[in-house]
This record gives structure tokens, C-alpha cells and sequence, in this order.
């Protein structure tokens, strides 16, 4: 078993690194990492690391800007991992954080951080442990912000 961890130079915060220390605070499972330059780049990095290097699911990361093109190219690549999750029929966790979320840069470190974490639990659970995230459907889980909670009827 092994997690791939896809990450780009064009974030402004190094969110593999951060994926990483979360992955080896929580767990012994290897992993691999592939960065490569801007988030269009990520769904081959993605099937790269599955199809080539053995990995089990593939967490991939980007920061996108805040401008119409850079929301346009998140999409782009969104698609391309939905694609890529096809091909191989392996989890790609997307895990983006737009730099209009936040007021701040600190805040920013704040949300990519928290959001990182949580997915990267999310992707050990998808691995090992499934029935944790069925425990959770329906709960109103945000990565990123705080949970909303589910509606009660």
C-alpha cells in the first residue's frame, strides 16, 4: 500500500510537505511524491504515480489563484483528475485551496493547512479504514472550515 502525494511549484505554501508531515504523524503507510509545475500538470502526475510508481490513491494539491483564468485552469484540471480517476480507477483526493478564500495570507496558511490535513485522513480512511467515512456521511464535514452539521429533519 502507498499513498501518492502530487504538489506544484505555483502554490504559494508547500502543501506536500505539509501532507507529508501529516501522513507520518498518523500512519507508517510509504508514500510518493511528484511535484511538477502549475495544477493543469496535475492529473498526469497523478496517473504517474499510480500507473508508474504503485501507488494506492494519490492525494493531489494546488493553489490556484484568483483571477477568472487561474479558476478556469482549476477546473480544467479538475476534470483531468476526474479523468484520471477513470483510467485507473483509483481515489485522486483534490485537494485545492483558492487564494480568494481567505482575507489574509495568514488565514490562508490557516484554511490549507486544516484542509490538508483532514484529506489527508480522509485518504487513509478511503485505504484502511472505509467505515470511518461511513460513520460521517451525512454530517456536514467541511475541510478546510468548520463542520456545518447535518440538516435535521
Amino acid at each position: 500500500m502507498k499513498v501518492g502525494i502530487a504538489d506544484t511549484t505555483f502554490a504559494r505554501i508547500d502543501m506536500g510537505g505539509i501532507a507529508i508531515d501529516e501522513l507520518k504523524r498518523i500512519c507508517s503507510i510509504p508514500y510518493e511524491r511528484y511535484t511538477v509545475p502549475g495544477i493543469k500538470d496535475l492529473p498526469v502526475a497523478a496517473k504517474k504515480l499510480i500507473e508508474e510508481r504503485g501507488c494506492d490513491i494519490v492525494i493531489a494539491l494546488g493553489m490556484p489563484g484568483s483571477s477568472p483564468i487561474d479558476k478556469q485552469c482549476a477546473h480544467e484540471a479538475s476534470i483531468g483528475l476526474i479523468m484520471a480517476q477513470l483510467m485507473t480507477n483509483r481515489h485522486i483526493i483534490e485537494v485545492f485551496v483558492y487564494e480568494d478564500e481567505a482575507e489574509d495570507e495568514r488565514e490562508l496558511w490557516v484554511i490549507t493547512e486544516n484542509r490538508i490535513r483532514e484529506h489527508v485522513r480522509n485518504a487513509v480512511d478511503l485505504l484502511i479504514n472505509p467505515r470511518r467515512l461511513q460513520k460521517l456521511a451525512g454530517t456536514g464535514q467541511r475541510q478546510g472550515f468548520p463542520d456545518v452539521g447535518p440538516i435535521i429533519r
